[in-house]
């Protein structure tokens, strides 16, 4: 349940990313659609979409 959640929200990045013109939005919303393949370990999936989620609130590019 959480891999869809982090990938709507990954899903939800990219198109802002992309309309804006805004490279880091676009490449952690890439990122929240697909690690959840490659990464097995549920605390694991929670980390690292917390941090790819707040990742574009502290760079703005």
């Amino acid at each position: 349940m959480v891999n869809v959640l982090f990938g709507a929200t990954g899903l939800a990045y990219f198109v802002y990313g992309r309309r804006q013109k805004m490279i880091v939005p676009l490449v952690c919303g890439i990122g929240l659609m697909g690690y959840p393949y490659f990464v097995s370990n549920a605390v694991l999936v929670v980390v690292i979409g917390c941090v790819l989620l707040g990742i574009p609130y502290f760079i703005r590019y």
